[in-house]
């Protein structure tokens, strides 16, 4: 991706002011934390725990997880992004939406807990695989990050686990959701959800693909994981992911799936539906988002990334060299570090 140019967009009713979401979302019994879809089967009783959110997740108000299923926590931005009230919209909906004991599941269901965070209930129906036919489910979110932030509008990508609980089978899956919001005033309220569309699984696989994916020092999420399966990723970004990961340990938020088409707020297409670039979000456990995290070690990064074969490479940090317009730095790439290719 590249610097974001302007975008003009339909401005959608305000919604309720802070305090009084948070006490909607409270007398909802919002269920918290993260994962989009069913996928992978793991033993009744024994579920995968959710990975650790860079955000502030709260405990208190947490609902007790259903029977079978992990506790999730809520995912919560810090003061460090760019816009954290847009995040947390996007977020507080995916896990509105996404999770749920038993007895309160379906799209009615789904619509009361919606509209507690006052946003239109409609937005149940574009949820696609958050909302799959079981008795409960626990969602959690791994991370948010930008797909694109301007003045008004905002793309927000929702990496999410979800634990699905039918009878006794728990099973383990999760999606991406691009969360499309507008801005009016003050308040952000959400207009349209895009659901991550992997594809089936590819009959065979590259080497380097089949390598990355049973690499534990990249750690994928569920839908980049159906991405790679998909066969639909070039293999340049399989490479790099192993060069980095030689040097890194890479926490992977968005490859092809999930992803604006276009680089928000223009009409170029993204290298990331055409299977030719990966963000990360957090290196060696520290999150890019993180003041804290050393800025050396982002740099380094991102030169890695570049001498891995990467032409557009984008963070927080503005890097001189490499050849035009190699390094790139904006306020959507405030939280993660893109690596695009070519082919």
């Amino acid at each position: 991706m590249t610097p974001l140019g302007p975008v003009t967009r339909t401005r959608a009713p305000a919604a309720p002011p802070p305090g009084r979401r948070v006490v909607l979302a409270a007398l909802a019994g919002v269920a918290l934390g993260a994962a989009g879809c069913s996928g992978r089967t793991a033993p009744a009783g024994h579920p995968r725990q959710g990975a650790p959110t860079q955000g502030s997740p709260s405990h208190s108000g947490s609902p007790s997880p259903s029977p079978g299923l992990p506790h999730t926590t809520p995912w919560r931005p810090t003061s460090a992004e760019v816009q954290p009230a847009a995040k947390l919209r996007a977020v507080q909906l995916v896990e509105a939406i996404g999770t749920w004991a038993a007895g309160h599941s379906g799209a009615e269901a789904a619509r009361a807990r919606v509209a507690a965070l006052g946003l239109p209930t409609g937005l149940v129906g574009q949820a696609g695989p958050l909302l799959p036919m079981t008795d409960a489910a626990a969602l959690q979110v791994v991370d948010a990050q930008y797909g694109g932030i301007l003045s008004r509008s905002a793309s927000v990508l929702v990496v999410c686990r979800q634990w699905t609980r039918r009878g006794g089978k728990v099973s383990a899956g999760g999606t991406t959701v691009d969360v499309r919001l507008s801005r009016a005033g003050a308040d952000w309220t959400v207009d349209a959800l895009h659901p991550a569309e992997p594809g089936p699984a590819a009959r065979s696989l590259a080497s380097g693909v089949r390598t990355v994916l049973s690499d534990d020092r990249i750690v994928l999420p569920p839908a980049a994981v159906a991405d790679l399966r998909s066969g639909q990723v070039h293999t340049s970004v399989a490479g790099a992911m192993l060069a980095l990961a030689r040097t890194y340990r890479l926490e992977v938020s968005v490859v092809r799936s999930g992803h604006p088409l276009d680089v928000f707020g223009t009409s170029r297409p993204s290298d990331h539906p055409r299977g030719r670039a990966f963000d990360v979000w957090r290196i060696d456990g520290h999150a890019v988002v993180d003041p804290a995290t050393s800025r050396g070690l982002i740099e380094r990064f991102m030169r890695d990334a570049a001498d891995a074969g990467s032409y557009n490479v984008g963070g927080p940090v503005l890097l001189s060299g490499g050849g035009p317009g190699q390094f790139f730095s904006d306020a959507t790439h405030h939280d993660h570090v893109h690596i695009g290719f070519r082919t």
